[in-house]
């Protein structure tokens, strides 16, 4: 390029040049040629211009001698002091020149003051400052393997600026079995390198060739270029895939997931290209069955499992595999792989009962045996091994049988009903696999019911509380028992135990359901003449045989107030409540008139006895204590006061619906000394009847005494062993204040008398007890809230 661009400079400069010599023809002109090696220094003398055209140096600088040229960097310069020609610039020929074979570069000196031209012509000489080079570093060439020898092939040639002598001269190859080299001379072309193929190629064994093609100049020493040459043995599908291994063997557990590999098979072609590009697929004489299990990569071989794997249905699997380029006329090689399956443990037990009796009586022996259990496991060695077994907090076990998974579940501790009459029992059959598997097989054993339980009361003893004047042929009350067993063996009846005893004397007088033990009396009782009683009732089941139990059945008969009071003084000849009492009229005041006497033959509140007056002629003279009867003078009586008065006295109970009774008093008043006389002849009799009254008063109040001490201790005794708390039925004020009546009743003559107990304490409280009633005092220690039970 360099060579290309000073030509046209070169051409501007010969044109200038011939102009100013046609102009200046007439102008004296003179010329004179040097010569100076390329590559000089800068500054190097090219010759003396005055001296060798006999110019005077002294009149150069007037003159102003110079050079003409229309280059801006020339390449020489002339020194106006002495006329020197000097390089400017080093020069490089092959620049300037080109290829030429002569180097002439024309200068043209001016003189003026006259005008003075000449030329001047430095001929560059050539030095060897080149050495040869190829266009291409590297060359590559394709030459198929399948190339006879003598095959040629033409190589560009190398390139050196230098000229003649210092051009390229000659080419060499590098040592190589397969190639050689020629050299065919083109004249002005130069030297054309050939390759030559001197051994057949084979691709398998060098699939290319390293070649250096070294070109020289005639240079002493001589330079030298180089290019490398590779050459790339093309492919023709001359060989099969080759498999790595002579034999593919892999174990695969079952079960494996899909996709899983199972082996990469790996087959290798020599070839290139399509025909070394292996893919692989299954033989088409492989069972179809594999394709469904296993599938394989076309492109790196890899198996992979596609389907189900089981041991339990084939351990071995053989498959082909097949090996093909992508040639033309492809190639095939076949290759068998054995897939071994390793069985893992994914079968749990399998439970099976062959035999089961879902009943089992209750009084069965241990070892009684239930059911026959088998177990099966699918898998093979410790996986296959199975172990049952049951919970222990039941009363079975199982029991191994001689034949090999098989078991007897069996009894192994007696069995209760009314303790537990089912069993869930969990049959558990785990294999000795890691991880073992388990499985669990549930079965219902119901325990089926002997009559081994007699019934039973709820209470023992039962005690029962009736009142007084209840209606026969009702039911009074019922017992309850309950058979831990079932069905016809908790099937219970009801009878009465009548003996003839002395205690069940009364249960002639009662009858029962025999299916409810609800009991009916068939007569009326009567508090007054039956206090308690007590009878035996039997329970009996129908099992086979039958079993009973029997209860003691107390019975307190309640006090209803159903005797109205009954008056015992005064009474009079007709049997009426009615009496006369005849008193001086000049007694003081609070004179005991009389004293009305009454009885009830009930108890508690209703025998508890009130007196009130309910009419009285003058209510300023007389006054009735409520609770003892007497009548006594409220003021002492005066000359207006009438001379008889008449009162009517009200005695009633305390029960709920108070029953009473009147009696009629009428007081005569009399002088004092007829009160007296009448006073004697009453105290007369009186004095023989008040005898014989405090006889039989003693013996009563002996007697009462006995009773009631007995009868407290019996209530004490009673209560202790149940304790039941009653709310009163008969009490509507607990601090009202009456007058209990503990009596009975006896005859002297035609008169029938009645002994009252003691007035009781205001604030005393009347409490139906659990058997009988019992009479609560306060505690006069205590605080005025506690109460004393008696």
């Amino acid at each position: 390029m360099e060579q290309r661009r000073f030509e046209p400079r070169r051409v501007r400069g010969y044109l200038v040049g011939c102009v100013v010599a046609v102009l200046l023809w007439s102008v004296a002109s003179a010329q004179i040629r040097y010569s100076i090696s390329e590559e000089v220094n800068e500054g190097t003398v090219v010759g003396n211009i005055a001296k060798d055209l006999g110019l005077d140096k002294s009149t150069l600088t007037e003159r102003r001698y110079r050079i003409v040229s229309s280059n801006a960097d020339p390449l020489f310069h002339v020194n106006q002091n002495d006329g020197v020609l000097y390089v400017s610039r080093k020069i490089d020929r092959e620049e300037v020149c080109a290829q030429s074979s002569t180097c002439l570069i024309n200068l043209k000196t001016v003189l003026e003051n006259p005008l003075e031209v000449h030329y001047v012509e430095v001929e560059v000489l050539d030095i060897n400052d080149h050495s040869p080079s190829f266009l291409e570093k590297d060359k590559r060439l394709e030459i198929s393997e399948s190339v006879l020898p003598g095959a040629r092939f033409q190589l560009k040639p190398s390139q050196d600026p230098d000229s003649g002598h210092f051009s390229v001269q000659q080419y060499k190859l590098s040592q190589n079995d397969h190639f050689r080299l020629e050299v065919k001379n083109r004249g002005n072309d130069g030297k054309i390198p050939i390759l030559v193929v001197q051994k057949s190629l084979d691709r398998e064994a060098a699939g290319s060739h390293s070649l250096v093609l070294t070109a020289l100049d005639g240079g002493k020493p001589p330079k030298s270029g180089e290019m490398n040459i590779i050459v790339n043995v093309l492919d023709i599908n001359d060989n099969a895939p080759v498999f790595s291994k002579e034999v593919y063997s892999v174990t695969l557990d079952e079960n494996a997931p899909v996709g899983t590999t199972v082996i990469e098979v790996n087959a290798t072609d020599l070839d290139e290209g399509p025909n070394g590009e292996v893919v692989y697929s299954f033989s088409n004489s492989m069972n179809q069955n594999l394709l469904k299990l296993f599938d394989i990569n076309i492109l790196t071989g890899e198996v992979i499992v596609k389907g189900l794997v089981d041991y339990e249905e084939n351990n071995r699997y053989d498959i082909e595999i097949e090996a093909s380029d992508k040639g033309l006329a492809p190639l095939t090689t076949e290759k068998s792989v054995i897939i071994q399956i390793v069985d893992v443990n994914d079968n749990a037990p399998e439970i099976e009962v062959t035999s089961f009796s879902s009943s089992i009586p209750e009084d069965s022996r241990p070892g009684t045996t239930v059911a026959l259990i088998s177990v099966n496991d699918l898998d093979f060695g410790l996986n296959g091994k199975v172990i049952c077994s049951i919970s222990d907090d039941v009363p079975f076990t199982l029991s191994p049988s001689l034949q090999d998974k098989m078991y007897s579940l069996v009894t192994k501790s007696p069995l209760d009903r009314e303790k537990q009459s089912h069993y869930e029992l969990t049959i558990t059959a785990k294999d000795a696999g890691q991880p073992p598997l388990s499985s669990e097989k549930t079965i219902s054993v119901v325990v089926s019911d002997v009559n081994d339980n007699s019934p039973e009361f709820s209470l023992s003893p039962y005690t029962f509380y009736v009142t007084e004047a209840n209606e026969p042929g009702t039911s009074v009350f019922s017992v309850k028992a309950f058979d831990r067993d079932e069905n016809d063996n908790a099937l219970i009846s009801y009878h009465i135990l009548r003996d003839g005893s002395q205690e069940n004397k009364l249960a002639s007088f009662l009858n029962i359901n025999s299916d409810n033990g609800h009991i009916t009396a068939l007569k009326s009782f009567d508090f007054e003449v039956l206090k308690k009683f007590q009878f035996q009732v039997v329970a009996t089941d129908s099992g086979t045989p039958s079993l009973s139990s029997n209860v003691t059945v107390n019975v307190f008969i309640l006090d209803q107030n159903d005797n109205a009071p009954v008056i015992l003084y005064p009474v009079s000849s007709n049997g009426s409540a009615e009496g006369v009492e005849e008193i001086p009229r000049n007694v003081n005041a609070g004179h005991l008139v009389t004293k009305v006497r009454a009885y009830d033959a009930d108890i508690g509140y209703n025998g508890w006895l009130l007196f009130s007056l309910q009419e009285v002629t003058d209510h300023s003279l007389f006054g009735l204590d409520r609770y003892t009867g007497q009548i006594r003078t409220l003021r002492s009586f005066t000359e207006t006061d009438e001379a008889e008065h008449k009162l009517l006295i009200l005695v009633k109970d305390n029960g709920n619906v108070s029953l009473s009774a009147t009696a009629t008093v009428i007081v005569k008043l009399v002088e004092p000394k007829e009160a007296f006389a009448a006073s004697d002849v009453k105290s007369a009799t009186k004095v023989d009847e008040e005898d014989n009254v405090t006889f039989y008063l003693m013996i009563t109040l002996g007697s009462v005494s006995v009773l009631f001490i007995i009868s407290i201790i019996v209530l004490i005794a009673m209560q202790c062993s149940k304790s039941t708390d009653y709310t009163s039925k008969y009490l509507q004020e607990t601090n009202y204040d009456g007058t209990l009546c503990h009596s009975i009743q006896y005859r002297s003559g035609d008169k029938r008398y009645m002994l009252v107990g003691p007035r009781m304490s205001i604030g005393s409280t009347i409490v139906p007890g659990s058997h009988a009633n019992t009479l609560v005092l306060p505690d006069r220690r205590r605080g005025s809230g506690e109460v004393r039970h008696l």
